[in-house]
């Protein structure tokens, strides 16, 4: 049976789909060549090959491939965190040089301040940003209640399940309003049964605020429920295999038979994306 929150996200997603007019708050993404290669002591590792990907503003994009194909490693790069060994990335009309509130990314763990309680993690960045405290409570409050943790403003970390950690550092990245999340495996250390609800509320906030968020996952099913489109990639070096476009009306369930035919169709991609590989390199 499907819990009150879940049917919550819900009903905001099935809103927002008939209100198309809304307009998105996320800003384009443009990817120009990128690619990425480590040096380790003499010799070098290619980690990623020429990456070209335009991204719209207010789409859903999710990276799907193996571990090791430099799907967090590109997200890095869009993220201004890590240096590309060539090309260049485009938010907007500017060119990433490095980090800025204009692009948060999240990672599989929450990375949250163990010293401070709910409230104060959600408004940290306000703070760092100079916001007047009054003001910053009163945003910090109103995204606490947007991931469905009100009335735990006042706890702690170790107070709080993995689910809900996840909750407040989505909260967190929310409150200082990015045009892009980048959100790096965020929900791959929870069980089956958080995990479903928080890609239904996670949808239901993207529904409502649209982002431009590039998801990165491991998970095809949660790709197909989740993105616009999704990106296969290939095993490292990584590079773009194929591109699926998901047309499945939206809310959507992981149960439901289009999904998981086409969680199929893209699964069967994903082996012989490694297969081939795999052959190439004598494996």
């Amino acid at each position: 049976m499907v819990d009150q929150t879940a049917r919550e996200s819900r009903q905001v997603v099935a809103r927002a789909v008939a209100e198309p007019q809304a307009k998105g708050e996320g800003i384009p993404l443009r990817i120009v060549g990128v690619h990425k290669t480590f040096a380790d002591r003499d010799r070098r590792i290619p980690a990623l090959q020429p990456i070209d990907l335009e991204v719209g503003a207010g789409e859903f994009v999710c990276l799907l491939g193996p571990s090791g194909c430099g799907k967090s490693t590109l997200l890095s790069i869009v993220a201004g965190l890590e240096p590309a060994s060539g090309g260049s990335v485009w938010a907007g009309e500017r060119e990433v040089r490095g980090t800025d509130t204009d692009r948060v990314l999240l990672f599989q763990e929450a990375a949250l301040f163990p010293w401070l309680d709910v409230q104060h993690n959600v408004e940290f960045g306000l703070r760092q940003a100079g916001m007047p405290r009054a003001e910053r409570a009163a945003v910090a409050r109103r995204f606490i209640d947007l991931v469905h943790l009100g009335g735990f403003e006042r706890s702690y970390v170790h107070q709080l399940s993995g689910g809900m950690r996840q909750r407040v550092a989505l909260a967190r990245a929310l409150a200082i309003n990015p045009a892009v999340l980048l959100m790096d495996e965020p929900f791959g250390a929870l069980d089956a049964l958080t995990r479903d609800r928080l890609q239904a509320e996670l949808e239901a906030i993207w529904a409502a605020t649209r982002k431009t968020i590039l998801f990165v996952t491991h998970n095809v099913r949660e790709a197909v429920a989740l993105g616009d489109r999704v990106l296969v990639f290939s095993p490292r070096p990584g590079r773009i295999v194929r591109e699926f476009r998901i047309r499945l009306p939206r809310p959507r369930r992981l149960e439901d038979h289009a999904l998981v035919d086409q969680a199929a169709e893209i699964l069967a991609v994903l082996h012989a994306a490694a297969e081939m590989e795999g052959g190439r390199h004598g494996r």
